[in-house]
């Protein structure tokens, strides 16, 4: 029996995806608190998301959404990491209030230990992505839409790592 790489390839970076979600999980959190959600995104959600790219490119007039998502079609998977508006009660002013009390009156705006986790768990997600030779970039305008169609429920803030094998990476040299 052979079976070509190209047969199973999806399959593995299916299995790197669920790979790099745990290892997003597993990242420190501050005071111990996980407000995070990480997601998987295969198939027919990857083309959803990229049509939606393409519409909110053209309706705002973003170019790079567009080169985006077409960066997307050419991924077997995207890694969706979000954070929940959770106040940690260090009193900090990192967010721009005195006291988490005063923050707390404006539920949408992000303390700044969830943008810090979450950045910490992106880290710890590409890394293993380098780490198992699969071809990643880490993307806000994924993030944004996978949030703006509710993908990632209750989320005030998600990052997307698009996944390629392939043997030039499609996340690099973009137009």
């Amino acid at each position: 029996m052979i079976v070509f790489e190209e047969d199973f390839r999806s399959e593995s970076v299916y299995d790197v995806a669920k790979k790099i979600a745990t290892a997003a999980r597993t990242a420190p959190k501050a005071r111990g608190t996980d407000n995070m959600t990480i997601a998987v995104a295969t198939g027919d959600t990857l083309e959803a998301i990229s049509q939606a790219m393409h519409k909110y490119a053209e309706k705002h007039d973003v170019a790079f959404f567009a080169r985006d998502a077409e960066n997307l079609r050419q991924s077997a998977a995207v890694v969706l990491i979000g954070s929940k508006v959770s106040c940690l009660g260090l009193n900090c002013g990192y967010c721009g209030f005195v006291t988490c009390a005063e923050k707390a009156k404006y539920a949408k705006v992000p303390c700044f230990f969830n943008a810090n986790d979450m950045g910490i768990a992106v880290g710890s997600a590409v890394s293993l992505a380098a780490d198992m030779r699969v071809d990643s970039r880490v993307m806000f305008s994924v993030g944004k839409m996978a949030m703006d169609m509710n993908l990632m429920p209750g989320c005030s803030m998600v990052l997307a790592i698009p996944l390629s094998v392939s043997g030039k990476s499609p996340f690099f040299d973009r137009k």
